[in-house]
């Protein structure tokens, strides 16, 4: 256990600590002492790409402590090594239905065996101080629950992709959340992610001129049909809210612009035992306000495809593979500066930490400093809101318009800091 005295205080602690004298507006975050930083004098030319320097990790004392809730694939292939990159976080807890695995894998990471609970027992991580946050990586069904169990337990909130099954879940998410004066995040990691960034920043500052259209195919052949990613009750729809979401995110923060008119077609072979009950493949249309469109397709059974393309009048930037947790290539054409008659294609290439220790250093610098996340519940809400009207539009068989946003990026945190 650690000492109170560099521990981060919760509102509830203080409000004790103060006989409850501080009201939750009053209340601020204390403010810690800069960690230790070491420089390093540069080697390399000036003709050679910058460094970032040493990582300078926060001191094991100072990190926000977070606790993994499910420990299926993403969390043992991806989520768990990323702790071992992070600067700001550490695993502290584990949640799973599984005695045994959750044993093992606690033994692998160092978690405390009085740190382990099941979903049963999941409400009792109240009385763990060392547990800030939670992140929800279960079905998509169990997104709701888990969020407002943890937010009545005092602890800040990380979700997977998507939000929920419904936009009526996530509203239900945020309220929670709110209500409990707890952070809540949503796991979009490509928004966190170097390559993306750029892109970003190349769209925000007109680089490639005036964006006119986004094309993306996110797809992967899907086995085993009794899996829970092909139950409806469990994951609420099949490609679409599974891959598809990447491109219709991705859409949505390269522009920064809400879509106004949606167009979905849904399909499914007959006979194919894993899609009995969600969708095999789902393209989809969006019409944005300035006159934007995207064209995107998500499948479960095609051979694992992962591009995009952004499109505008002085230029295009591409990505081959786009949305893969690591090996990103981000290539942009557009006229010569040097030589007026040819066309200049590039690659750009950054460092690729892993796109999850990113997302969540992100988020604990937002405990930390009581900042709002870029990518909040009310982030993962539209896209939930956009996926129902994809479905109804796929339904109907027309175009479903949707209500405009009054604003750029209008529901994103500031946007996040270099974490080196």
């Amino acid at each position: 256990m650690m000492d109170d005295a560099p521990r981060l205080w919760t509102r509830r602690r203080m409000l004790g600590a103060t006989g409850g004298l501080l009201t939750a507006s009053a209340w601020m975050p204390p403010v810690l002492a800069a960690a230790p930083q070491v420089k390093l004098p540069d080697t390399y030319a000036k003709t050679e790409r910058e460094r970032p320097g040493p990582p300078n990790p926060q001191p094991e004392a100072e990190r926000v402590g977070w606790a993994v809730v499910g420990l299926g694939h993403l969390s043992l292939d991806e989520l768990l090594p990323a702790f071992g990159q992070m600067k700001r976080g550490k695993l502290v807890a584990l949640v799973s239905g599984d005695r045994a695995k959750a044993q093992a894998v606690a033994k692998q990471y160092g978690v405390p065996d009085k740190a382990l609970y099941d979903y049963k027992s999941f409400d009792q991580i109240k009385d763990n101080p060392e547990v800030q946050v939670v992140y929800i990586v279960l079905p998509n069904s169990m997104h709701a629950e888990f969020t407002v169990r943890a937010a009545q337990a005092g602890k800040h909130v990380f979700c997977e992709k998507p939000m929920a099954n419904t936009s009526a879940e996530c509203q239900q998410m945020i309220d929670a959340c709110k209500k409990a004066d707890r952070k809540l995040g949503i796991a979009y990691r490509l928004q966190y992610e170097p390559h993306h960034r750029a892109v970003i920043q190349m769209a925000r500052n007109k680089e490639l001129g005036t964006l006119k259209l986004f094309t993306a195919n996110n797809g992967q052949n899907q086995g085993e049909p009794n899996q829970w990613r092909h139950k409806k009750s469990l994951a609420g729809g099949g490609a679409l809210p599974d891959v598809g979401i990447y491109c219709l995110s991705a859409a949505r923060y390269f522009s920064g612009e809400e879509p106004v008119e949606v167009q979905g077609f849904s399909h499914s072979t007959p006979g194919d035992p894993r899609f009995k009950e969600v969708e095999e493949s789902f393209a989809f249309h969006l019409r944005f306000p300035s006159g934007f469109q995207a064209h995107c397709t998500s499948h479960y059974s095609t051979h694992e495809t992962k591009d995009l393309r952004l499109m505008g009048t002085d230029g295009w930037a591409s990505m081959d593979p786009g949305f893969s947790y690591s090996g990103l290539r981000l290539r942009v054409g557009m006229k010569s500066k040097s030589f007026p008659k040819a066309d200049d294609t590039v690659e750009r290439s950054f460092s690729q930490p892993s796109q999850f220790a990113r997302e969540m250093d992100h988020f604990s610098r937002c405990v930390q400093e009581n900042v709002v996340p870029h990518t909040p519940g009310e982030e993962g809400l539209a896209d939930v809101r956009i996926i129902e009207a994809l479905y109804r539009s796929a339904q109907e068989g027309k175009a479903v318009k949707l209500e405009a946003a009054k604003k750029l990026d209008a529901f994103r945190g500031p946007p996040p800091k270099e974490e080196g």
